[in-house]
């Protein structure tokens, strides 16, 4: 048995159905503060954003481009879109079928269920078409000319192949540090289609945030220390912090040469890598809310990907549940295979 699945939300193509209905631009800029709430303290009166906060959302991290200047949605569509997800997640989780022919020689064998994906199941509060607010289209800039062609270049296009199964493996390096159980997401924390938790631990002088996925930590300092040389570069960068009111700013730079952001969300098939370069600057906005939201805004400029600074804004929910440790290498023999199976293709591919 097998089923070849994938929930598709269907973002664009739903919301048009339901009829165009434009949402004045400036209505939903943030989710709502309730009335006569104010953000909680911490012992030393900094705002607290500590604990477990969850990112899952369907809303796409780029307006679908049928969506025109359709910036938001009406109550309607997004209950809509919600209730698609909420069906296509039965579907895929029903038993499945029997299968008594065998499936193509080279194709997918597909997957049991879609018990480990946790894309969510709701829209931003906001009811925003993307998770991109600027540019004004909800779409990412244009790349520069240079990496469009480094982009589309043999190269790359060798190790997507790769990575998509197309072509043989030649070394583990030639994944990805996902792949290898070493990094993921990158910075700013895009959702992806599972382990969207973040725990966020406070002191006066240092945040760190505990990512679920494969167990990776920032450390975010508050203590006003300077910048550290142009010419340290670390994977994830370096992060400094400062209180803006209620709102934590945190400027991360010293971004090594092989930084990348990932996104698995609702409308991007398989994942996507955007290879980022050592000129990378992203500053985070968190600000707290409500008693169940924390804000999250972000700002990625590098001039040597995109020809502009872009802008998202992707709203956390506070989870009442622990966070598990995060488990990758432990039982995982899919790298081994990937390269064990390139092999015997080459060795047949050779007669042997």
């Amino acid at each position: 048995m097998s089923r070849h699945f994938h929930v598709h939300v269907g973002f664009g193509a739903l919301v048009l159905a339901a009829g165009v209905v434009l949402a004045p631009a400036d209505a939903w800029s943030q989710p709502t503060t309730p009335d006569g709430w104010e953000a909680p303290r911490t012992a030393w009166g900094d705002p607290d954003i500590g604990g477990v906060w969850n990112s899952s959302t369907v809303t796409p991290l780029q307006r679908p481009e049928n969506l025109a200047d359709k910036a938001f949605l009406t109550a309607e569509e997004a209950a809509a879109i919600e209730q698609r997800v909420v069906d296509a997640n039965a579907r895929a989780n029903a038993p499945s079928e029997v299968r008594t022919e065998p499936l193509p020689v080279g194709g997918s064998v597909g997957g049991y269920n879609a018990f480990w994906l946790d894309r969510g199941t709701t829209v931003v509060p906001t009811r925003r078409t993307s998770l991109v607010i600027d540019p004004p289209n909800g779409r990412l800039p244009a790349l520069t000319p240079e990496h469009a062609a480094f982009v589309a270049s043999p190269e790359r296009q060798r190790v997507k192949d790769i990575r998509e199964g197309l072509v043989p493996a030649d070394s583990h390096e030639q994944f990805d540090y996902g792949d290898r159980c070493i990094w993921y997401r990158g910075v700013p924390s895009l959702p992806t289609a599972y382990n969207n938790n973040y725990h966020l631990v406070q002191t006066p002088d240092v945040i760190a945030i505990v990512q679920e996925h494969i167990h990776d930590v920032r450390f975010i300092h508050l203590d006003g220390r300077p910048a550290i040389d142009d010419d340290i570069a670390q994977f994830g960068g370096h992060s400094r912090g400062r209180w803006e009111g209620d709102t934590l700013v945190v400027e991360t730079t010293n971004f090594g040469h092989r930084a990348y952001l990932f996104s698995s969300g609702p409308g991007v098939q398989g994942g996507t890598n955007w290879d980022l370069s050592p000129a990378l600057r992203v500053v985070e906005r968190f600000t707290r809310v409500g008693p169940e939201t924390l804000d999250y805004q972000f700002t990625v400029d590098d001039p040597n990907v995109w020809t502009s600074p872009w802008t998202g804004s992707s709203p956390w929910a506070r989870s009442t549940e622990p966070m598990f440790e995060y488990a990758c290498h432990e039982g995982n023999y899919g790298l081994t295979n990937i390269l064990a199976g390139s092999r015997a293709e080459e060795a047949r591919a050779a007669g042997r």
